[in-house]
């Protein structure tokens, strides 16, 4: 069964979007690269710029995760202004962005009140509260689940259940869990067969993206 995992730390899964350039010890797979919050430096333009520099290679199918990390980051300013950066270039090369958000929604906002035609943003590891996920629904903003699903009463299960289906994603992201045990817990979440959830989720994927994941 092909589960396209949206976000993985995991090399080896054809399906799955390797977060980081890291292809040297793998076969080639779809993999995204950003500037993530908790390693930005004051020279960040040289990473930056390595970005930059592989923007057109042929497997890089998103920019991230970067984002926003009150509790573990430089200054917001700073963080603002290279995920705009970042926002901005996903933006001219119609690549999705994979937001890292930890306690800077505000940060996100002020991005979105200010820059009207923003890049398709998916949020990984979604476990907020409803309110704030309905308030982004009038962005071009998707919410991607992973193993948070297994915390019954979760936020992330909460949104779930009446999340729009044309924004959901799935991701194991750093877990030890496999995409799979993701649908099927979705699935049940959901009451939905986990073969309606693999095709809505290619759909959205084609929604967002002109790079097709085999």
């Amino acid at each position: 069964m092909a589960l396209l995992d949206i976000h993985t730390h995991t090399i080896g899964n054809p399906k799955g979007i390797f977060n980081g350039l890291a292809l040297e010890k793998a076969k080639p797979q779809p993999f995204s690269l950003g500037l993530h919050p908790w390693y930005l430096k004051k020279d960040w333009k040289l990473e930056f710029f390595h970005l930059e520099r592989h923007i057109n290679h042929p497997s890089l199918y998103a920019i991230g995760e970067c984002g926003f990390d009150l509790i573990k980051g430089p200054s917001t300013d700073l963080q603002l202004k290279v995920f705009i950066q970042q926002a901005t270039l996903a933006k001219r090369f119609q690549l999705p962005v994979i937001l890292h958000c930890v306690k800077g929604l505000h940060l996100l906002q002020q991005y979105l009140k200010t820059h009207t035609d923003p890049p398709f943003i998916i949020w990984h590891g979604f476990n907020q509260k409803v309110n704030i996920a309905q308030k982004l629904l009038i962005f071009p903003i998707f919410f991607s689940f992973g193993e948070a699903l297994f915390k019954k009463g979760s936020n992330a299960e909460k949104w779930l259940r009446i999340c729009p289906l044309d924004r959901i994603f799935f991701e194991t992201d750093i877990s030890d869990k496999n995409i799979s045990s993701i649908y099927e817990q979705a699935s049940l979440i959901l009451d939905i067969p986990v073969k309606t959830l693999e095709k809505q989720v290619g759909k959205n994927w084609k929604q967002i993206s002109k790079r097709g994941i085999k």
